[in-house]
């Protein structure tokens, strides 16, 4: 794996990978250096085989992401400002249609770019103290990496507009009650509760999880009956697969199967 200079990571045993947010002086905000590493962090693991979860937070206690690195945004004008959009867009539409099961630990600060990340992860676990919100027009700007279109399709046109148009920021109680967050649980109980429903994931067949998530990415992008012919396709490419004949031969012989991703 490539070495970063603001990520950590770490591949476990059971194909399960944490990847780290390590800005923590600055409360892990995004900057141009950050994006490329967490692209090309990305784009290695997908290429391992053995990697089926990716645990994605922040080194810190006060935050998981705080947003983009205003620093930088202060030099954008509309050319660059339209050009770091997209390249934060194509990244988070990367993380969230891809082939593993992205699950963000979410502590302390979660704002504007860092919810936008949030948001492009398949489940959300946040701590009691986690702090939810898009800040952008308090600083004369919108969200860019996809957090106007992600935020209203999981809470809805209202309470998304609320938080987009006031600034404000919410508590992970209230993101759980409006459907931006899985679970709130303990600070201490966060990596736990990631690690524990990453490796029931990770034990089940690769190859019939790929396809849950590329149904379930795909389909709500489409009517119900365009879903459903998907689904149909997925279910036959899956059915004549290795892991399928493993899977129902063990249910039958009442073992545990062995997948193998094939």
């Amino acid at each position: 794996m490539t070495g970063f200079r603001n990520l950590k990571l770490k591949i476990g045993q059971e194909g399960v990978a944490e990847l780290c947010l390590d800005r923590p002086d600055v409360l892990n905000a995004l900057n141009h250096e950050t994006l490329g590493e967490i692209e090309t962090a990305f784009l290695e693991l997908e290429q391992d085989e053995s990697v089926r979860v990716v645990i994605l937070s922040g080194n810190g206690k006060r935050a998981f992401c705080a947003g983009a690195d205003i620093s930088e945004v202060f030099h954008l004008n509309s050319e660059s400002g339209w050009a770091f959009s997209r390249r934060g867009q194509e990244l988070l539409s990367r993380i969230e249609g891809g082939s593993m099961l992205v699950i963000a630990a979410l502590q302390g600060f979660c704002l504007g770019g860092g919810c936008e990340l949030a948001m492009a992860c398949h489940l959300r676990i946040a701590t009691n103290d986690a702090k939810f919100g898009m800040p952008e027009v308090k600083i004369g700007v919108i969200p860019g990496f996809g957090g106007t279109q992600r935020l209203t399709r999981i809470v809805g046109k209202s309470s998304a507009l609320e938080l987009l148009l006031c600034g404000g920021s919410i508590t992970a109680r209230e993101a759980y009650n409006m459907g931006l967050v899985d679970k709130v649980v303990k600070c201490k109980e966060l990596h736990p509760t990631c690690r524990e429903l990453a490796s029931r994931v990770a034990r089940q067949a690769p190859l019939a999880v790929k396809y849950c998530l590329e149904a379930v990415n795909q389909g709500l992008e489409m009517s119900l009956e365009s879903g459903l012919s998907l689904e149909s396709r997925l279910f036959g490419r899956v059915t004549g697969t290795e892991d399928m004949k493993e899977g129902t031969q063990a249910f039958i012989d009442g073992r545990k199967a062995s997948f193998k991703g094939q």
